[in-house]
């Protein structure tokens, strides 16, 4: 083999083993620039700015170079290895490297609609069903300009857009979304379909929604669900899970009969029903019967199924969607924080302490076997509330001390060995004999705000960061981190760059505003100038809006006719809650020349609340304007979602002057019985011109 052949085999062999190049993707560099980790959690931008063009703590030094950020990261650099060590992978580091070298990347938008198609529950002719929305999401990378909305179709006119945050000239940014709500009202009975056309600026140019429902003539039942899905969450193999209940509500004017209850779909196996809904048991217009259903699957991974409920009602067949997942027992357990930087500390001065809380986030129970501090026999177990056991979802405390004996660093790990793998927090610490800022959080958390629901903001949790010190302190960071931290706000007198004087304090006013049901967590991540960190776990529990269960009776009302100018007549609509939660009355909106009239006896002003089981009368009044047929309505809104619409119906009579009768013979009187005034005073008249005429005769001789 010559030398040329060696050198090329060996160039060969070595490029065997270099990895193969990751091509950077700056768009998605762009995407977690500004929206943070995939698993949730603060972005760069909230320290950074909105584009790293503005070179905000020096992030241009990291363009196309993701060592520079892995660096940062390592070194815990501004708390950054908090918030986001093992949250990026090697190639998305290179794509924020990508992003930060070319900030003005751009794409080009994608629309997509979800749902694609609208079904509305069949109304009475001349009634609204229940509103019902689709999304325009901007699944590009560039703006989404939506234009028109426009109905087309054979029954175009049954429908109407009502409304939702979709408009022409509504710009979606790329992730960004837009709703458009509709509504049905047939005019005639049978199927009635149209389409609703979303105009925009991605390819295509449009987007197309299939609307349908039917109209009906008659009084039917209705379904309406107390929930339209169920999710039993993580289960354990082969062990049953709680039973989940459904309320199906009644809220037409006839009787509701079903023809089937029944669990179809993939895992239809994994599900039993029980309840008290029956195919042999009608349920009267207004009534209410549940379903319970209960889930046990023997094997691992997600499961899925569909309650279905055939019956007469006029939505026809609703089901539920029924999912969650299986694993075999795994325990698993998880410190927050997951490290611990105590800071500079003052040789001599009482020790520091910092709280290592520990979560049992498997799905069987801990068994605990040691808990032990290795490393700088300056940090010690101060106390801790952690047993042998915890349960699936409890956690216990370990409180850490630190006590500086001499200047420098300190290094030490607290480890934690049970049934599930080893964990170990690292833990640091510097002594020095100068002044020193010596900061300490009120509480340690856990912070558990009371359950509040979907929308509507709990009340606010107040905690203080003290200086103890010598020497003032300063917070470098602020920041809440985690899968759902945009559910949680910040405010008081703490914030980043805010200095805090030896022996003052500043608050942290901590939120919880839910975006949607279930729990919801974050994490509080306080870093000083002296590198002092603090965490405090947030959490809280989003209630669902309760589904509003009302029914109006009746659902359509004729006035028959009324004098214009005259009596108005009025009639009463009942209102009564036949769900399970306090349902409020929102709005009250009239069409037409009908109005509420106040009574006593009637519903109070709006808006309005009705306990379960409670009703009132709505007094509506007519009051016609002109001759001829008055077609109206009234429309009612209510807390949570949920419309009503009574048809309303009268004609105006406009009285006309009554026409004199000649039945005296020369049209002057009409009295018959020759009693007639008008008489006498006619003949003393002619009698008067009869006398004048002979007078006027005599002066002319």
């Amino acid at each position: 083999m010559t030398g040329l052949q060696r050198s090329v085999y060996t160039v060969l062999a070595v490029l065997a083993f270099v990895p193969a190049a990751h091509a950077a993707d700056a768009l998605n560099g762009k995407n977690l620039y500004l929206n943070g980790p995939t698993s949730g959690g603060t972005s760069c931008a909230s320290c950074h700015g909105p584009s790293p063009a503005a070179n905000v703590n020096g992030i241009l030094a990291a363009a196309n170079t993701p060592s520079v950020i892995t660096s940062a990261f390592s070194a815990n650099k501004g708390g950054m290895g908090t918030l986001f060590n093992g949250k990026f992978t090697t190639a998305e580091i290179a794509d924020l490297a990508a992003f930060i070298g070319n900030p003005t990347v751009t794409a080009a938008p994608a629309a997509a609609v979800n749902p694609a198609s609208l079904s509305f529950a069949a109304s009475t002719i001349g009634q609204s069903a229940s509103p019902l929305a689709t999304t325009l999401s901007n699944t590009g990378n560039a703006a989404l300009n939506v234009g028109t909305l426009t109905l087309s179709g054979a029954a175009a006119g049954d429908y109407a857009v009502s409304g939702g945050t979709c408009a022409n000239g509504t710009s979606l940014a790329a992730g960004a979304n837009c709703t458009v709500q509709v509504t049905f009202k047939p005019t005639a009975s049978g199927a009635r379909g149209a389409s609703l056309v979303i105009a925009h600026n991605a390819t295509g140019g449009s987007s197309t929604v299939a609307l349908s429902g039917t109209g009906n003539v008659v009084a039917q039942a209705t379904v309406a669900l107390s929930a339209n899905a169920i999710d039993f969450g993580a289960l354990v193999a082969s062990v049953a899970s709680p039973a989940k209940s459904i309320t199906v509500n009644n809220t037409g004017q006839a009787a509701l009969t079903f023809s089937s209850i029944a669990v179809g779909g993939a895992n239809a196996g994994v599900f039993t029903l029980g309840g008290t809904c029956a195919t042999a048991t009608a349920v009267p217009a207004g009534g209410s019967c549940t379903v319970t259903v209960t889930a046990n699957s023997s094997a691992n991974g997600a499961f899925s199924g569909n309650l279905s409920l055939g019956s007469n009602a006029s939505n026809g067949v609703v089901t539920v969607a029924l999912s969650g997942s299986v694993a075999a027992p795994a325990p698993a357990v998880k410190a927050s924080p997951s490290a611990v930087a105590f800071g500079t500390q003052t040789i001599g001065a009482p020790a520091a302490t910092q709280t290592v809380t520990l979560a049992n986030t498997g799905n069987v129970a801990l068994t605990l076997n040691g808990i032990a501090v290795s490393g700088a026999s300056t940090v010690t177990i101060a106390s801790k509330t952690c047993g042998t056991t915890l349960d699936v979802g409890a956690n216990c405390t370990v409180t850490l001390a630190f006590a500086p004996a001499a200047s420098g660093t300190a290094a030490a790990t607290l480890a934690v060995t049970s049934n599930a793998a080893p964990l170990q927090v690292s833990i640091s610490g510097t002594g020095t004999t100068a002044p020193a800022a010596k900061p300490a959080l009120s509480e340690a958390g856990p912070v558990a705000f009371a359950d509040t629901q979907v929308g509507k903001s709990a009340a606010t949790h107040t905690i203080t960061l003290s200086n103890g010190g010598t020497a003032a302190l300063k917070v470098a960071s602020l920041v809440l981190d985690g899968a759902q931290a945009s559910d949680f706000e910040l405010k008081g007198t703490c914030a980043t760059n805010v200095s805090v004087a030896a022996s003052s304090s500043c608050t942290i006013d901590v939120g919880f505003k839910p975006t949607a049901a279930g729990q919801r967590a974050a994490t509080l991540v306080l870093m000083t100038d002296a590198g002092n960190q603090f965490t405090v776990e947030i959490k809280g529990t989003g209630v669902a809006v309760p589904v509003p269960m009302l029914t109006v009776n009746p659902q359509s009302f004729d006035f028959g006719a009324a004098d214009v100018n005259g009596t108005s007549p009025t009639h009463r609509i009942t209102l009564a809650n036949t769900g399970a939660n306090a349902a409020t009355v929102t709005a009250a909106t009239f069409t037409g020349p009908y109005a509420l009239q106040a009574d006593t006896g009637a519903c109070a002003a709006v808006p309005f609340t009705l306990q379960p089981g409670a009703s009132c009368d709505l007094v509506v009044r007519f009051t016609p304007v002109g001759a001829g047929d008055a077609a109206g309505s009234l429309a009612l809104t209510a807390d949570g979602g949920g419309a009503w619409n009574v048809a309303l119906t009268g004609k105006g009579n406009v009285q006309t002057a009554q026409a004199p009768q000649n039945a005296g013979g020369g049209g002057c009187s009409s009295i018959k019985d020759g009693n007639d005034p008008v008489l006498a005073l006619l003949v003393v008249l002619s009698f008067g011109v009869l006398g004048w005429r002979r007078f006027g005769k005599k002066e002319v001789k």
